[in-house]
């Protein structure tokens, strides 16, 4: 078991409040304990090399030919999961911002806490420290293709391992800064997906500003991620691949959903282009009628715990119930 790995065991046993808290429900490859998920199994181009049970959180690292290492995945189970053999549950996605990861949601902001006796799965994936949740133009670090580990063997492998809702009204999408324009992206490519989407001082304008927004995913996937490759091309922009990520020209891809955006107030060199995009894209959807909730508040670029609340209890409200 390499260090990485290690990590994230005993992160997730302190957050789960100890070996004794978890009882029979801890990491497989420890001495007396059961299997995650009744024994998840491979799939999907997805083989699982890591896996283990801290409570309610499943963990899994993954090889797959379209990420050059192993990712990671949380999958967060209702309390009553196993009271049943039979309940189906929708679908929280909850993708994380840059240079974080898989583990964000439960380490900073309590996703543990904020589903508590709520009747919803929450998968958490990793996406790269820039990966933007794409499949890059050019990569000189291996292949780091997100987009296609998410939507192609990620979620036909969660349904397959577990008890989803394998539909449109059961699943829901939701991130925070580059996992915000994630998850509006998704949602804007793969229309059928999801009922829900949701982004926390998330990118929803990628051209405005002279292209702020692409130069930011360009020069940090470069940085982090690609050895000097990028999402969108440089110096020449694919403008068919722009176009085809950008929520403000895919509006009618957010018809017939719940939406939720929310973005901070203060000017800060992440928060002021986010702003500005999400204010242009709540004005085009607004000019088309398409309903949608809007929170700008104090402060700059950080996850609002009671937007968080917010919009997971707006979620299940959407979502095919349990």
């Amino acid at each position: 078991m390499d260090a990485n790995r290690t990590l994230d065991r005993r992160r997730l046993l302190k957050l789960a409040g100890g070996a004794a808290a978890v009882g029979a429900m801890a990491p497989i490859g420890l001495p007396g304990l059961a299997s995650p998920a009744s024994a998840a199994g491979n799939g999907f181009g997805l083989t699982i090399t890591d896996q283990g049970v801290f409570g309610r959180l499943n963990y899994f690292r993954f090889a797959t030919a379209q990420i050059g290492w192993q990712p990671g995945v949380n999958v967060l189970l209702p309390d009553d999961y196993y009271s049943t053999n039979w309940r189906r549950y929708p679908v929280l996605y909850l993708l994380h911002g840059g240079l974080q990861d898989f583990r964000k949601f439960h380490m900073e902001d309590d996703i543990i806490g904020l589903t508590a006796g709520r009747k919803l799965i929450v998968v958490m994936p990793d996406g790269g420290g820039a990966g933007w949740y794409s499949n890059p133009v050019s990569s000189f670090s291996g292949p780091r293709n997100w987009e296609s580990f998410h939507m192609n063997q990620l979620i036909p492998w969660v349904d397959a391992n577990f008890r989803t809702y394998a539909e449109y009204d059961g699943r829901a999408v939701s991130g925070f800064s580059m996992g915000g324009f994630g998850a509006l992206k998704y949602t804007a490519k793969y229309y059928g997906h999801f009922a829900s989407v949701s982004s926390h001082s998330g990118p929803a304008s990628l051209r405005r500003d002279a292209g702020l927004v692409v130069h930011w995913a360009n020069t940090s996937s470069a940085a982090v991620e690609l050895a000097g490759g990028t999402v969108y091309g440089a110096p020449f922009w694919d403008e068919a691949r722009v176009t085809a990520d950008n929520p403000v020209q895919r509006l009618n891809s957010y018809l017939n959903k719940r939406i939720f955006l929310v973005c901070g107030l203060d000017e800060d060199i992440n928060e002021t282009p986010v702003r500005a995009g999400q204010r242009e894209f709540r004005s085009l959807l607004a000019a088309q009628g398409i309903p949608h909730e809007w929170h700008e508040l104090p402060g700059a670029h950080f996850v609002r715990r009671d937007m968080l609340q917010r919009d997971i209890d707006g979620v299940i409200a959407r979502l095919k119930k349990a």
